[in-house]
């Protein structure tokens, strides 16, 4: 009897680059790649944060290089792709938020929350397949979105919406680019500890309503969306296209 051989989850040799890697689940995306091999490419807009996640990472022993790039900005996008040769694997990690009741949206916190969530993360993917399919590389594209893309909440209108606007879109993309070979799917993680989502935190009512829709028994951490990452970006899901890994700790089990 011949066994099955269990895939290999080392990215050494591949390419990476991961769009919001300066900091907080972008940088734990950055890291896990860069521990499994790959040469990571960390972008965003900060040029100083891209700098010292980049250092951090070499001085880990791990390969990355930096890159100022504004997702909302598709000149700086195509910049980005123009300058490097074709990646094997893109994490799209930048994200905005703008909460606030429905009936009080503001037209250009609206606008603002669609360029880099929905219009950012859709020619971000469009340049990264382009750029795999014209290179002859089976490749993988990861967003992370957010359990609010399958759920709604209280003053989530706008970021909910551009989240479900973003799974529809993964949906899509990943019927016309399957016959490539180019792979692309989501991360839906609940409330992460990071600096973005302090002020969550720090609200005891908000707090309280997190913690109730969360069945375990705390509040996520970076590290648990990692393996996630990790996992869809390599031969272990090699079949895995158009959906997405819920890490909501059973928020989207009611």
């Amino acid at each position: 009897m011949i066994l099955p051989k269990t895939p290999d989850f080392s990215l050494a040799g591949r390419r990476a680059l991961v769009a919001g890697g300066s900091s907080g689940i972008g940088l734990g995306a950055a890291a896990a790649l860069a521990e499994a091999g790959a040469h990571v490419v960390i972008a965003a807009r900060r040029r100083e944060s891209v700098d010292a996640a980049v250092a951090a990472l070499q001085e880990a022993g791990m390969s990355a290089a930096p890159w100022q790039m504004d997702i909302s900005d598709e000149a700086s996008v195509e910049a980005c792709f123009a300058t490097h040769e074709p990646f094997d694997i893109v994490v799209n990690s930048a994200g905005t938020a703008r909460h606030s009741p429905a009936l009080e949206t503001r037209a250009e916190d609206f606008d603002a929350v669609m360029a880099v969530n929905l219009r950012g993360a859709y020619f971000l993917a469009q340049h990264a397949a382009r750029g795999m399919i014209g290179a002859g590389k089976a490749g993988s594209i990861v967003h992370i979105s957010s359990q609010m893309a399958h759920v709604g909440g209280p003053d989530r209108a706008v970021y909910s919406a551009s989240k479900h606007g973003l799974e529809g879109m993964i949906k899509s993309m990943a019927i016309e680019w399957g016959p490539q070979g180019v792979r692309i799917n989501s991360v839906c993680p609940t409330f992460i500890r990071t600096p973005l989502t302090e002020a969550t935190f720090a609200d005891e009512d908000k707090l309280k309503w997190v913690r109730e829709k969360i069945k375990l028994p705390r509040v996520g951490r970076v590290e648990d969306v990692m393996g996630a990452v990790l996992f869809l970006a390599g031969d272990g899901a090699a079949m895995v296209t158009g959906t997405s890994i819920l890490i909501d700790g059973g928020w989207t089990a009611d």
